[in-house]
């Protein structure tokens, strides 16, 4: 029931373009359950609103692995530059799942968490992951691999939420176009 409860919430993100207007009755009737079975589960909102979290970076890194999987698997920069399309592609069709992936928790641990231990630390490292592919195949990358997926994932965050917020500048072919031109920079082919 879980799963079900997350599934209805992820497609009210799709419906209500973030988490805003998410509630534990919207999420019920999309569920087709009373609101009290989502407290069975989830102890509030916010609760349910972190998982959800959890679940949309989840789902991310399921198209990222899938995109350079379907990528020349003796290509590592072909495989990285699919992930990282993909990576913006994913954010313009479904603006409400993405911002919901920039979510702050609620409860925030007494220490930070190490960042692999994150949801979105585990999509940076599938890019810092590419760089080592990029490394171990004998391309030089010009900075530490962990630096190259912090940079990449900035830049096209960034590139990606002027286009969401302002309309400006983030077509596919421009995405693409600064993923290509990150890649040149950083790893020298």
């Amino acid at each position: 029931m879980r799963t079900e409860i997350l599934e209805a919430a992820s497609g009210l993100l799709s419906e209500l373009g973030g988490e805003a207007g998410l509630s534990i009755r919207g999420v019920a009737r999309a569920t087709g359950v009373a609101p009290g079975s989502i407290y069975q589960h989830f102890r509030d909102l916010n609760a349910l609103a972190d998982c959800l979290h959890a679940y949309e970076c989840e789902r991310l890194l399921a198209l990222l692995e899938r995109a350079g999987a379907d990528a020349d698997r003796d290509d590592p920069i072909a495989q990285l530059r699919a992930q990282l399309v993909a990576y913006c592609d994913f954010a313009l069709a479904n603006p409400g799942h993405y911002r919901m992936l920039f979510r702050r928790p609620v409860a925030r641990p007494s220490e930070p968490p190490e960042p692999k231990a994150t949801p979105l630390g585990r999509v940076v490292g599938a890019f810092v992951a590419g760089f080592e592919r990029c490394r171990d195949a004998g391309l030089e990358v010009r900075v530490p691999t962990r630096d190259a997926g912090v940079m990449v994932f900035s830049t096209m965050h960034g590139r990606v939420a002027v286009q969401l917020g302002y309309g400006i500048g983030g077509t596919h072919e421009q995405l693409a176009h600064t993923i290509d031109q990150l890649l040149a920079l950083i790893v020298d082919a």
